[in-house]
């Protein structure tokens, strides 16, 4: 509560989910439906933001959009947890060989630039859903979160606890899921947080240089890459500037919650 960035970043985050939970509620629009003759109108009554090239109602899929990118950020990183906190789990626990292979499995992933990997994913199929692009972020994200924790357990293994947990004969699944786990929850929360407003950002990019969700599907990225023309950036204000506003409140509020957290969950903080 003490970092007010943060706690205005939780605000601001409320309001952003609750605003693309309820969109039906703010908007009768159909965010993916065409009107030939309704291109590119400026704001009025009844289209609030106007409408695109395509004539669809930008303030729908403003709202719509903002599901799909906060579903593939949250969704993707929920995955990338599962995975990073199993392998890194296994890894730093166990040592040995199984530490040497898992290890060896991340370092050829991050050899690998995730970027290369989604394109030339995306370019074999014919069609991305959203589940297939949450998947492929998860699958190719996983091995930084996997060091983080294999290192957190490397230190706590020798710990005196840990020592005393087996020592009375607690089960490996018990030590890792009763000591090991809340005593690496700071790290993982935190970088949780970071990687949300990272796949956001990821889903944003490939989206705008059309490798990402398709269209119609409505994601802040692909409206902002309907309206890169020179002719609708000038034109057409309303068509790029509230998903590109959308993208940065987002990202910022979630890097700041990821701030407040870090410094409420670092036991040598200073500030705590």
């Amino acid at each position: 509560m003490k970092n007010k960035l943060a706690v205005a970043g939780v605000f601001v985050l409320i309001l952003i989910i609750l605003a693309v939970t309820f969109a039906p509620l703010l908007t009768d629009q159909n965010p993916m439906k065409s009107n030939l003759l309704l291109v590119e109108r400026p704001p009025s009554n009844e289209h609030i933001l106007g409408t695109d090239s395509s004539g669809r109602d930008i303030y729908a899929r403003l709202l719509y959009g903002g599901r799909i990118s906060l579903v593939v950020g949250f969704s993707a990183m929920l995955f990338t947890l599962v995975i990073g906190v199993t392998l890194g789990s296994i890894a730093g626990y166990y040592g040995g060989k199984v530490d040497a292979i898992i290890m060896r499995a991340a370092d050829m992933m991050l050899v690998l630039p995730f970027l290369v990997i989604a394109l030339t994913v995306v370019a074999i199929l014919e069609r991305v859903t959203i589940g297939l692009f949450i998947s492929i972020i998860a699958l190719t994200s996983w091995p930084n979160l996997t060091r983080i924790i294999r290192g957190t357990y490397l230190s706590l293994r020798e710990q005196e606890f840990v020592l005393g947990a087996k020592a009375i004969g607690a089960s490996d699944f018990r030590i890792i899921f009763k000591h090991f786990i809340p005593n690496a929850i700071g790290p993982i929360v935190v970088n949780a947080s970071l990687m949300m407003a990272t796949y956001i950002i990821v889903e944003s990019a490939l989206s705008f240089i059309g490798f990402g969700i398709p269209q119609p599907t409505p994601t802040w990225g692909n409206m902002i890459s309907e309206a890169q023309s020179l002719r609708i950036l000038r034109n057409s204000p309303a068509a790029w500037i509230p998903p590109g506003l959308a993208i940065l409140l987002t990202v910022l509020c979630i890097n700041f919650i990821g701030d407040g957290l870090r410094d409420a969950l670092d036991p040598k903080s200073n500030k705590r």
